[in-house]
């Protein structure tokens, strides 16, 4: 009666110790699997892109780098220079991520903000004096050959999207930004399309 018992006891330990470790396999394998098809950068789908960004004001090199996954935390990185100049300028840009559709797969919007330092030279600027003729204003203009320091602060807003199953992230943005130059100070408006190489 006595062994009869024992080995009921055992029959149900062993029983239980097996449930609890499929349970438990089963969640590892749910979360790598989810962890796996969510890619490094979260719902981004990658962790680092690499590529080029071509915008209405300035075009260059861009990367990003998602540093905190599980919050779409990313940093940005652009080397740029102008149609109008000769020179660039490297821009730096901490942005946060959002879904944009739950049933689109790596469809994100977001949202950062940043600072730029660059030189440029060759330019053309208006002076700030005019003359009044025919009831309209005539500016004048000069070429300065000089190189001078810029610097500012940007903003940017932007949608993104990962394609599944090529190593391809593409966005769009608009990105105003802030410029400090030669003692001047305006505001510019930069919409661009960038392609990048993600892994």
């Amino acid at each position: 009666m006595k062994k009869t018992a024992y080995l009921f006891l055992l029959l149900t330990l062993l029983l239980g110790f097996g449930q609890v470790s499929a349970q438990t396999k089963k969640k590892t394998t749910s979360t790598k699997s989810s962890k796996s098809s969510g890619g490094g950068g979260g719902s981004a789908g990658y962790t680092t892109g690499v590529g080029l960004r071509g915008g209405s004001f300035s075009s260059g090199l861009t990367v990003k780098h998602f540093f905190n996954p599980g919050k779409n935390a990313a940093v940005e990185g652009l080397v740029t220079t102008e149609y109008l100049g000769k020179g660039a300028r490297v821009t730096l840009l901490f942005e946060k991520h959002w879904p944009l559709l739950p049933e689109v797969k790596n469809l994100q919007w977001y949202l950062g903000a940043g600072l730029h330092a660059g030189a440029y030279r060759a330019r053309y600027y208006y002076v700030a004096e005019y003359r009044r003729k025919n009831k309209g204003y005539s500016y004048y203009y000069y070429r300065d050959d000089k190189v001078y320091p810029v610097f500012g602060a940007d903003v940017i807003l932007g949608l993104e999207y990962k394609i599944p199953d090529l190593p391809v992230a593409l966005s769009v943005d608009y990105k105003p930004y802030f410029d400090v130059y030669r003692g001047y100070n305006a505001v510019y408006h930069d919409a661009a399309l960038s392609v990048r190489f993600s892994f």
